[in-house]
């Protein structure tokens, strides 16, 4: 196993590790690890295989937090199914703009959803919140716009969106940020497949790179999870060690894409 392929699979180590713990940010670190680490040439194909990546790795996960109890599956069933439309419909626009600026602005848009997440909670978290029959009028309209929005965010990006979808979440229906987290794998997983599915069609994926990633995102997935589980029992310690992976990674990004332009 050459040079490459040991950092395909340590990127996809890290990628699994932040997925793990905060449920986001696995996508847009994948980006500029596979094109500045990797040394994948082409934006466009580190987003591609990414995408494909991130969405595998996020199934690992998603299966740790589901035996946890932390997947709120109706909640996540209508976020993943407006998002998917909203994620096709994103990543077919993303394909003609040119990929560093992507990432410079989306390193923007990272920073000050960052921002956001590490002030406190204006309203009190609902733990037991269910969307069911009688529930439905309160809770589908915030889950259906909310999902579809980040669902195009996240196609036009080439990322699975997972820290816009926690706050997403959160904002939707007040679940706390474990079960956000948790529930938020779910559409991770489907942006994800949608996009990559889309790039795959243009010829925009790297299988072999993908498959080195994912095998290294598995065990990295495995421990975010349990890191994940030591810090919800802190209060707020989740949530700004969220906000600040994000806002350090948007940083980086931004900075990044900003000089390749």
């Amino acid at each position: 196993m050459g040079p490459v392929d040991l950092g395909a699979v340590a990127a996809g180590a890290v990628v699994g590790g932040v997925l793990g713990l905060v449920g986001g940010g696995g996508s847009i670190l994948a980006v500029p690890l596979l094109v500045y680490g990797v040394g994948v040439d082409s934006p466009h194909v580190a987003i591609g295989t990414s995408a494909l990546a991130v969405s595998l790795n996020a199934l690992t996960g998603l299966a740790a937090h589901a035996r946890a109890g932390n997947v709120k599956w109706p909640c996540a069933t209508v976020f993943s199914i407006t998002g998917v439309i909203g994620a096709a419909i994103g990543s077919t626009l993303a394909k003609a703009v040119d990929g560093h600026k992507l990432l410079a602005l989306f390193g923007l848009m990272m920073v000050v959803v960052g921002v956001a997440m590490l002030r406190a909670p204006g309203r009190a978290e609902r733990p037991d919140v269910r969307l069911t029959r009688q529930t439905a009028a309160e809770l589908l309209p915030p889950l259906g716009s909310m999902g579809f929005g980040v669902g195009a965010l996240s196609g036009f990006f080439g990322i699975g969106g997972g820290f816009l979808i926690v706050p997403g979440l959160m904002a939707a229906t007040h679940m706390p940020m474990i079960a956000a987290v948790g529930t938020s794998l779910v559409s991770v997983a489907a942006f994800g497949a949608t996009t990559a599915a889309n790039y795959a069609l243009s010829g925009l994926v790297d299988w072999r790179i993908a498959a080195l990633f994912i095998a290294g995102g598995v065990a990295g997935g495995l421990a975010g999870v349990a890191a994940g589980k030591a810090l919800a029992a802190r209060k707020n310690a989740l949530r700004l060690v969220f906000g600040a992976i994000v806002i350090a990674v948007g940083i980086y990004v931004s900075a990044r894409g900003l000089a390749q332009i």
